[in-house]
């Protein structure tokens, strides 16, 4: 196939496209400058601007499959994600293209359940929650209206992979190398986690299969559901040392949110850190059978490894003088 991924150089994006030349497709690498960095293999790099409707028609031609990870910034969201997605689906119209979208766990809003299925309930209760919902009824509207396919598949936290932008680099680790991890909500708190390899294994073997599917699906994908007590345990062992736990305080960027648009939409979202929350996957498995799904410890290890921050030599035989209760009966 030839697959056209936008965003090519955003970290979603960039894992996409890794995979999907892992499995000898072709891809079609879009940004907005035209230059697309780290993709080995059968790689065509255009450039466009995704809210010019001609420019992104242009960079897909030839696709056969249209991966979505145009993400602006976060405070940017209610001028550039609509009209984005509006142009995305005029690029699939013009090709005859499929499309693949990323979803989140916005669009459950603060009555997100502890096991958030595809027949749960959206609630608007965010400005990102009814943005990321009006997307999702544009795409199935234009399925309905014009046969154009899309297929969402969502995830909770993403981490793994180089650069930084996630929970995972920017709150959780930024302290890692002076031995400290913080947990932004309660520890008893279950949180959703997407390792990005897996995820973007996954949307692989759904790309692959979407002749198979109705002109608008939508899966969850699972990935890691961890408390804080868990990461932390997963944490010590993937390093192979002690980590000292400290509560995250969300003092600074309350300070500074009303100077500073994107922490100040971040903070929108903190409930999520306040509310446990995991996505099943049953539906998923149903369709794909086995899902991708590395270890969690290893998973974190990895992920430290590619912030550059040394690790135990082999997480799965890492051991702890005292082992956490809550990993062990994970276990």
């Amino acid at each position: 196939m030839r697959v056209a991924v936008l965003g090519a150089n955003g970290r979603i994006a960039h894992a996409v496209a890794r995979a999907f030349l892992a499995h000898a497709h072709q891809v079609i690498a879009v940004t907005r400058s035209g230059v697309c960095r780290g993709l080995v293999g059968s790689v065509d790099c255009r450039a466009a601007d995704a809210m010019v409707e001609d420019d992104l028609i242009a960079a897909t031609r030839g696709a056969d499959i249209i991966f979505n990870g145009l993400n602006p910034l976060y405070h940017q969201w209610p001028r550039y994600a609509l009209p984005m997605a509006r142009n995305v689906m005029a690029a699939a119209r013009a090709h005859g293209a499929r499309h693949l979208f990323v979803g989140n766990v916005y669009n459950y809003g603060y009555r997100i359940p502890m096991q958030a299925d595809e027949q749960t309930p959206f609630s608007p209760d965010t400005e990102h929650a009814r943005i990321r919902i009006a997307m999702e009824t544009l795409f199935a509207e234009e399925a309905e209206r014009s046969g154009v396919q899309t297929v969402v598949l969502r995830a909770g936290d993403f981490y793994g992979t180089v650069g930084e932008g996630a929970w995972f680099d920017q709150a959780l680790m930024a302290r890692i190398r002076k031995g400290v991890l913080q947990w932004p909500g309660d520890m008893d708190i279950a949180h959703a986690f997407a390792y990005l390899p897996d995820l973007a294994e996954t949307f692989v073997r759904l790309g692959e299969r979407m002749a198979e599917l109705p002109a608008f699906e939508t899966f969850n994908f699972e990935g890691h559901t961890l408390t804080g007590h868990a990461f932390h345990a997963l944490t010590q062992q993937a390093l192979g040392r002690p980590v000292t736990f400290k509560h995250m305080s969300w003092l600074p960027m309350r300070l500074v949110a009303p100077f500073t648009p994107v922490v100040k939409a971040l903070l929108t979202m903190t409930y999520l850190w306040r509310r446990p929350h995991s996505l099943d996957d049953g539906k998923l498995r149903r369709f794909l059978g086995a899902i991708p799904s590395t270890e969690p410890v290893e998973a974190i290890r990895q992920a430290l490894l590619d912030q550059g921050i040394t690790v135990a030599s082999d997480a799965k035989t890492a051991r702890l003088s005292e082992p956490s209760p809550v990993l062990q009966a994970m276990r």
